[in-house]
This record gives structure tokens, sequence and C-alpha cells, in this order.
């Protein structure tokens, strides 16, 4: 069987680490359909949020654009005050429109308005992480709103700068701007490189993931269990029946297994299904097993 680490630092060569399980949990899901508005099931959001962190979870992705506001609010009711271990990463650069829709908010000023939100309803003085999202058919040029991330940085507002939905060009460009804590992209054993949709890229890991591990950036992967777009792919499948295990599970074995610096947050609505991705940490993945799901 491979060892693999049970935990990560994020911002490891910094004066202020924050040591993570390598099990986060994504809180996007506990919204409403089209991630809009109050759960189906608010008593079962907030018990997964307190089931997380009492199975040792202690790294939390949000947004105040999830809900709107849904997400941070719930984190709030169900987990504060927070425990000392506990991370709590948001993003910012993007807002949603009444119909729904995702749109670009990443001005200087637009950052900082999100910034002061999502300290005010996640109830802190600081946020930890805080990633910059690209969004598609934005006309803010990358470099002025990675200023604007980096003064809120110096202002105290905001502990550590990472980034989200970004090229290889745009994080070096990050990079040689400031410290890159982390990046959060779209990665999974089914869709590893950028996917284009109806609404723009969602860029991909494997772009960005040689970059991550020379310069000891974890790499977070969102939307890391889409494989419906691969069903002609049943590697998963067979893993998952040598196991006894789901096929869920085996994509989040694969990227505990995939690099030391993967971070994986799967997220769900339901408890049921929490408690099962859970477990996916108990999978021990061989060398074989690995090189067939390649």
């Amino acid at each position: 069987m491979m060892t693999i680490p049970s935990t990560i630092a994020i911002a490891a060569n910094s004066q202020q680490p924050l040591q993570v399980n390598r099990l986060g949990y994504g809180t996007m899901r506990l919204t409403g359909e089209g991630i809009y508005g109050e759960p189906a099931n608010r008593p079962e959001a907030l018990q997964i949020l307190q089931a997380a962190v009492a199975s040792g979870i202690n790294f939390l992705d949000t947004a105040d654009y999830y809900g709107e506001d849904v997400t941070n609010r719930l984190i709030a009711e169900a987990l504060y005050p927070y425990n000392s271990d506990l991370v709590i990463c948001t993003k910012v650069g993007a807002t949603r429109k009444p119909d729904k829709s995702w749109i670009a908010y990443n001005s200087p000023q637009e950052l900082q308005t999100s910034i002061e939100n999502n300290l005010r309803t996640l109830k802190i003085d600081q946020v930890q992480l805080v990633h910059f999202r690209v969004m598609p058919h934005s006309t803010m040029p990358f470099e002025k709103s990675m200023e604007a991330m980096f003064a809120m940085q110096q202002a105290g507002k905001i502990l550590h700068v990472g980034v989200s939905n970004v090229t290889p060009e745009e994080l070096t460009t990050a990079m040689s701007m400031g410290a890159i804590a982390t990046v959060e992209n779209m990665y999974g054993h089914g869709q590893r490189t950028t996917l284009k949709t109806p609404h723009g890229e969602n860029r991909g890991g494997e772009e960005v993931i040689a970059i991550c591990e020379a310069n000891s950036i974890p790499l977070i992967p969102y939307f890391s269990l889409v494989n419906a777009l691969h069903k002609s792919d049943n590697r998963i499948a067979t893993i998952a029946e040598k196991y006894n295990a789901t096929e869920a599970q085996v994509n989040i074995a694969w990227l505990l297994h995939r690099s030391p610096w993967l971070l994986p947050i799967p997220g769900t609505s339901s408890l049921a299904h929490f408690n099962e991705n859970r477990k996916a940490t108990t999978i021990s993945l061989t060398e074989e097993d690995m090189a067939f799901l390649r």
C-alpha cells in the first residue's frame, strides 16, 4: 500500500502556516437549487457542518456568493465560536444577480466590499484564507484585482491570499506579486483539464499542479467528483468494485494518493453522503491501482 500524508500545510513557508487535515469540506451544496437561497433541509445542513468538525475536518470552503451569504451564515450558526484549529477559506471575485446568474465582482472596491461582508457574516476579524476567483468575460485586469487582494492582506483583513480558476500564466503572475498560499481549480479523475461550459471556462488542475508542487502550494480541487462526461471510462468503477466502495469514494481516494499537495473538499447536502465521502480516507490504493487509474 502507498503511504500518504494525513495533513497538509497552507502557506508552509510563511511565519503563520496553517496545518489542516487533508480532507476538507466544501459548503456550496448546502444552498438551495442553483446554488441560491436557503437549503431545502436547514437542520440537516447544520448537522453536516457540526459532523464535519466533530469528525476532525478542520478546513471549510465557502463564499459570500453562495446563497447569497447562505453558507457563511450556516457556518456561523452551526460552529461559532470556532475551534482554534478550524480554517475557514472563502472566495471573492464574483457575485450573483437576481436571475441567479454569476458575474464578475472584482474591482478593488468590490473586492473590499466582499471581504467586509465575509468578515461580518462569519463573525470574524480576519479571514484566514481568501481565494481570488477569476471569472470569465471580466474586464478588470487580473493584476489590478491581485493588487487589491495583497493590499487587504497588508491591512490585516486577510491572513493568506490564494487564487482560483487560474491558468499557469495567471498563477505565475500572482506569485510574482506576492505570496500565494493555495490554488483552487477544477480537478478530479474524470475532469483534469480546462472544461469549457456555456458560462465560460473552468480551468483545470493538471495545468497548474506542477507549479503548485514545486512551490509547496496546496491545490484545492473543486468539482472533484465530476465524471459524467467520462462514462466510457470505467476504471473508477473497476477499482470501486475491488474495494467494495462507491465511485465517489474512489475519486476522493485517488486525489489523496495523486499528490501530497492536493486538499480535496467534496461537498454534499446529505449527511449520509457526507459520512460516505469521509470514509474515502480509509481506502489505501496500491501503486498498481494508481497506475491503472493514470
